[in-house]
């Protein structure tokens, strides 16, 4: 059973994961060291000072998640390949017992009649790349390519569908700029080069699979719908998107930065930065795109934070923008979050249009404080009401965009396990499946139910 892209047809259903979030194991069989190894490591990067040396110990565990996929009813399982497990050192050698190991979680899936599609990279760049400078680098983006097709070459005869980056601007701006993701650095405008180089990567990428055959290649944005607060200047606004969604859209679709967003990012004019061919090259190097959403963003004037209080974690990842203060309006998740579901179907419905691509949402989800349990027919559960509407809403939100002519061809939730959430640790809980931290014992939630009979029609 292999598939590619669906079709379109109907809308197809599908769970995500992310390596360095699930996996654990992060000393077995070979695996080197990543960037949020060490990132975690450090006092005070993370809520509760926790790290994913164990996670959900997915890396054990792999047939027991296959079966919730499984007994979820959805098409697609979204996983992600850890860089530093099959490349530890970030270039030379292959550690062929990581490969074994997504040969293995590849076949369980196949085996449960459930297609797989993988993303290469989900942010666990191996330290010893970071030591020479990480993405702030061209040698990254040459590195990326190497591991790439390696992993490829082992899985591509069963994974046909592929994502480079997962939410690229993350990797950039939160690690590079703001410092609140790894590898921790806050370098301002230099983070403009590691976005230049992801998207250099996802295009060399790109040209290689092409070359080989494969025309499934896409890559993964959390694009935002800009919505300015009144009085917001009119460049602040302009930039916000530029940083946010034009970065990324512009080179793949028109093969250029445009002028707005130069203003703000004067580094993508360094003619050594972006080289004679690096723009052509990207320019219609995706098969598909794939959308991350969450929440709209609101810039609004500057208001300035009281003492004590914590300032919003995107204030510094729009390095060149004039300053603005980021608004959240309720409800809001568990992690902060405004609830609003019109902002994906005006994403989804902007983005085709600007691009002509078919679209993925691999994406969608929400944190929950999961304090309500009660018994059922098949014991304890959470029961999670507001994410089920969340899902629900973000849906209906999804087929409203289908209906008025854009090309989604999927809906995939974030996520199927509570895991490991980042700068958060263990204090946000996202998946539809609890996971006992002590035991590991899975316990799906109301929400995984709910997700189960709506497939089931």
């Amino acid at each position: 059973m292999t598939q590619h892209l669906p079709t379109g047809e109907q809308l197809t259903f599908g769970a995500a994961t992310a390596s360095y979030q699930i996996e654990g194991a992060t000393t077995a069989d070979g695996r080197g060291v990543s960037i949020w190894d060490t990132f975690a490591a450090t006092p005070g990067a993370t809520r509760d000072g926790k790290d994913g040396s164990v996670a959900c110990d997915s890396y054990h565990r792999y047939t027991e998640d296959a079966d919730l996929v499984a007994g979820l009813g959805v098409d697609y399982y979204r996983f992600s390949v850890a860089w530093p497990r099959v490349m530890p050192a970030g270039t030379g050698a292959v550690e062929e017992r990581g490969l074994d190991y997504y040969d293995r979680l590849v076949d369980a899936l196949l085996e449960r009649g459930v297609t797989p599609t993988g993303t290469f990279y989900h942010w666990d760049l191996p330290q010893a790349l970071e030591d020479k400078g990480g993405w702030l680098e061209r040698d990254t983006a040459l590195a990326f390519v190497d591991y790439a097709l390696a992993v490829h070459e082992r899985l591509g005869d069963r994974v046909k569908v592929w994502a480079t980056h997962n939410e690229p601007w993350c990797a950039a701006y939160l690690g590079y700029a703001a410092g609140v993701h790894a590898p921790g650095r806050r370098e301002g405008g230099q983070a403009h080069r590691a976005a230049h180089h992801l998207m250099l990567s996802h295009g060399l990428v790109a040209q290689a699979l092409h070359e080989a055959g494969n025309r499934d290649v896409g890559i993964v944005l959390n694009l935002a719908p800009i919505w300015p607060e009144p009085g917001t200047p009119a460049e602040a606004a302009d930039g916000v998107d530029a940083v946010r969604n034009r970065v990324w859209l512009d080179p793949l679709v028109d093969g250029e930065y445009d002028a707005g967003l130069l203003r703000v990012a004067p580094e993508l004019a360094d003619p050594d930065l972006v080289r004679d061919g690096d723009l052509a090259l990207i320019r219609g190097s995706a098969d598909w795109l794939g959308i991350n959403y969450y929440t709209p963003v609101r810039p609004g004037p500057v208001v300035p934070t009281p003492d004590g209080e914590e300032r919003h974690p995107e204030t510094d990842a729009y390095p060149g923008v004039p300053p603005v203060t980021f608004h959240v309006r309720e409800p809001r998740t568990h992690i902060g979050w405004e609830v609003e579901s019109s902002g994906l179907e005006e994403l989804l419905v902007e983005t085709h249009r600007r691009t002509g691509l078919p679209l993925m949402v691999t994406e969608n989800g929400a944190a929950y404080a999961d304090q309500t349990w009660v018994d059922g027919p098949d014991g304890r559960h959470v029961d999670d009401q507001d994410r089920v509407a969340y899902l629900r809403d973000h849906i209906a939100a999804t087929e409203r965009a289908r209906e008025a002519g854009a090309d989604v061809r999927g809906y995939i939730v974030w996520t199927l396990l509570d895991n490991f959430e980042w700068a958060e640790g263990y204090t946000k809980y996202f998946g539809i499946v609890h996971v006992d931290p002590d035991t590991q014992d899975r316990t799906p939630k109301a929400s995984y139910r709910w997700l189960q009979e709506r497939l089931r029609g």
